[in-house]
């Protein structure tokens, strides 16, 4: 190899480690608030307060995570928070793709109004909705009712998903759905059997976006829901701190158990977000 060709290589390796050692250093600053987080839910309270940081649970124990798991109210705000989010997850799902294929398969007067819409609504700052929504739900009756919040979680996602869901239908062949009515099929059969597997992975793209806007939020749900029955996790992980303290090892811990949904969701869906993210570029 000559003088030139080993410089180029020398160089080349350089570049390599000089990148994986800044991408080593981002995943360890990005990954340390979650270490620190495990860390602190396994330490003994009596270790938390003190003014000296520990960097490793000694001992480790388990009494947070029990202390956390028997506060009050947490098996009912569980229950609300999965029905709430699953809920808001297959309907907001189902409504965006019958609405998307309905504005990219159909031609029709004040389809780009309705679009530029959906753009605008999808800007407006969620805090400038709390007072309308809150009035809505008020004159409906569904104040402090959980279907009040999967209103208002579906308010908050579907124009993002119709949006998303658009570009994904955009990129499918319309070829594919003509042949398919030439066999015989009919408008339901052609979205069931071949418009919805194409689009699967934006699907399972844009649910990651209602899971975590059910899921994390604590304004709404506060605001809608006043009887306590009703409160979702969020709400819940505030009765750690009461009037004469805060209880920091019961509400790291209970912040851990209530991180763990989306780790455990995010593992089973990320070979098809990336899928989705990918497919996502395409445009109509």
């Amino acid at each position: 190899m000559s003088r030139r060709g080993a410089g180029r290589t020398a160089a080349r390796r350089g570049r390599r480690i000089a990148l994986n050692t800044t991408a080593g250093l981002f995943c360890l600053l990005w990954i340390f608030p979650v270490y620190w987080m495990l860390n602190t839910a396994l330490t003994p309270y009596a270790r938390i307060v003190r003014p000296t940081p520990s960097f490793l649970p000694s001992p480790p124990t388990l009494a947070n995570f029990s202390d956390a798991v028997h506060q009050h109210g947490f098996l009912g705000d569980l229950r609300n928070s999965l029905l709430v989010t699953c809920t808001v997850i297959v309907v907001a799902l189902l409504f965006a793709f019958v609405a998307a294929v309905a504005l990219t398969r159909f031609r029709f007067r004040g389809r780009r109004s309705f679009l530029v819409a959906v753009l605008a609504v999808q800007m407006v700052p969620q805090p400038a909705l709390i007072i309308p929504l809150f009035l809505s739900l008020k004159s409906a009756h569904l104040l402090n009712h959980l279907a009040g919040l999967v209103g208002t979680y579906l308010a908050l996602v579907l124009p993002f998903t119709l949006w998303t869901l658009r570009g994904f239908l955009g990129g499918v062949p319309r070829e594919l759905e003509e042949a398919a009515m030439v066999d015989g099929a009919g408008r339901v059969t052609v979205m069931r059997r071949i418009l919805l597997p194409l689009v699967l992975p934006g699907l399972i793209a844009t649910s990651v976006f209602s899971f975590i806007t059910a899921w994390n939020d604590y304004l709404f749900a506060y605001v809608i829901m006043k009887d306590q029955s009703g409160y979702t996790l969020p709400v819940w992980l505030v009765s750690f701190s009461t009037g004469t303290g805060t209880d920091y090892g019961g509400l790291i811990a209970a912040s851990a158990l209530f991180s763990l949904p989306v780790i455990v969701f995010f593992m089973l869906v990320q070979h098809r977000l990336v899928e989705g993210m990918t497919a996502g570029a395409v445009k109509e």
